[in-house]
């Protein structure tokens, strides 16, 4: 008999609604929506809010302010998977006469960049748009704080400056390009510039009281790839599934899985993270999570992934300040995780065609020095290689046309891996890195750098 997981159990339900609501009790906003993710799919919602009737729901929009980075961070991902840039490129390279054109677009995705974290002048999150009408504006006089590249500092007119990028690279609007090349293809038509209905009003919520204040709603202009969008639960559980899995209509899952690996480290006394290209990282309760948080005047969002879990947490509210939606997101992650943790895939033989005798051979204990590790066939006709004892470097490595593997992780990614052979054909030992793994530590013979002694082994 098979058994469906696609629902939740009711008592992950009720806990999943009862942290939402403590959420909107606590941090006084006027409603807060919840949702979970699960294998792609969103399997729950719930919401509270302060009136009775008017509880919004998965499709109901809120504004997502820096979740926004996200789509354009994969906006220019697009362009380098086609060709038309490359990360390392200066920005200079492709968009003229910005002033700060030393900048790598791999440093503005990841906010490495030097730049400052706000524009110059009024609080551009609360005032008109018109006030920045070029980019010069929106960088100022003093556009860098520090040397590009030497440490992680959050910069919104960086995101403003890649958007113009887009801009300059497609011949159309950031706006457009973002409807034509991830809205569409992902189906998240609820996710827009600007409010379409059903959607939640901003407030300010006194600090000291319980009243509320309306916030404005501005037009960022030139800031909006920094901020601008609006988007629904519903929607944001679509984009959750992509940050997993990738897709093929907008980006396959190894560009996905590079935004996701760390580009800088956060700075000094920030959260416990990283950041990858347009990415926020985080470690909490035993996992990491990818994503990011957002806020405008009058709303703060959340939306975080578990890759390893199949799971994402999303928290929208409509409070300026108050709902702490990160923890809340990471929560809704947590509940499930541990109520009902994901199933192992079964395990399987390999297929008839990715199994060859001679990598096959290769399989078992290698020395390097003596240090003992094990290397095991791994998919697609690639090779794991990990320590049986202690700790050590463990990496995977993926096939070479030519013969050999390269690594696809930790101290040896890009690293080559091959066998070499001796004049007769036999195995000699294995190079990786100009690191030599031999069959038995220190065998008299083996191609050892520096020998080995010929006394061999000895005892006390």
């Amino acid at each position: 008999m098979t058994t469906s997981f696609e629902a939740l159990l009711p008592g992950t339900e009720r806990a999943l609604l009862h942290r939402v609501a403590v959420a909107q009790a606590e941090g006084r906003a006027p409603s807060l929506v919840g949702a979970v993710v699960r294998d792609g799919a969103l399997v729950w919602s719930g919401a509270r809010s302060c009136v009775d009737g008017h509880v919004p729901d998965a499709d109901t929009q809120f504004r997502i302010g820096s979740i926004t980075k996200v789509f354009t961070a994969v906006l220019v991902m697009r362009l380098r998977d086609e060709g038309v840039l490359r990360l390392d490129d200066p920005l200079e390279l492709h968009l003229k006469g910005t002033g700060v054109g030393e900048v790598t677009i791999a440093q503005l995705l990841g906010h490495s960049g030097g730049l400052a974290a706000e524009t110059p002048g009024a609080w551009w999150e609360r005032s008109s748009a018109a006030l920045r009408p070029e980019l010069s504006d929106v960088l100022g006089e003093r556009p860098f704080l520090r040397t590009p590249g030497r440490r992680h500092h959050y910069s919104n007119p960086g995101y403003t400056l890649l958007g113009c990028l887009v801009e300059e690279l497609r011949g159309r609007p950031w706006e457009e390009a973002l409807r034509r090349e991830i809205l569409e293809p992902l189906g998240m038509d609820r996710t827009t510039a600007y409010p379409v209905a059903p959607h939640a009003g901003g407030w300010a919520v006194h600090p000291w009281a319980d009243v509320m204040l309306p916030e404005p709603s501005e037009d960022l202009g030139l800031m909006a790839p920094a901020g601008q969008l609006w988007s629904t639960a519903a929607d944001l559980a679509r984009f959750a599934a992509f940050l997993a899995e990738g897709d093929e209509q907008v980006l396959d899952a190894a560009s996905v899985a590079e935004m996701r690996a760390p580009a800088s480290p956060g700075g000094e006394g920030e959260w416990e993270g990283g950041y990858g290209l347009g990415l926020q990282l985080l470690r909490r309760d035993g996992r990491t999570l990818i994503g990011h948080t957002g806020s405008l005047p009058g709303f703060v969002a959340c939306l975080w992934v578990s890759v390893e879990d199949g799971l994402a947490g999303i928290a929208l509210s409509n409070a300026t300040s108050g709902p702490l939606v990160g923890a809340v997101a990471a929560d809704l992650v947590r509940i499930v995780a541990e109520a009902e943790p994901r199933l192992p895939e079964p395990w399987r033989p390999l297929p008839e065609a990715e199994v060859d005798e001679e990598p096959l051979s290769l399989t078992g204990p290698w020395y390097w020095g003596t240090y003992v590790y094990g290397l095991r066939l791994g998919p697609g006709r690639g090779v794991v290689l990990e320590p049986l004892r202690g700790a050590g470097r463990q990496a995977r490595f993926r096939a070479l046309p030519d013969g050999g593997w390269v690594g696809l992780n930790g101290y040896y990614e890009g690293e080559t891996l091959r066998v070499v052979r001796r004049p007769d054909g036999s195995v000699s030992h294995l190079d990786l890195g100009s690191f030599v793994f031999t069959r038995e530590p220190y065998e008299p013979g083996d191609a050892v750098p520096g020998g080995v002694d010929e006394a061999g082994w000895r005892g006390l």
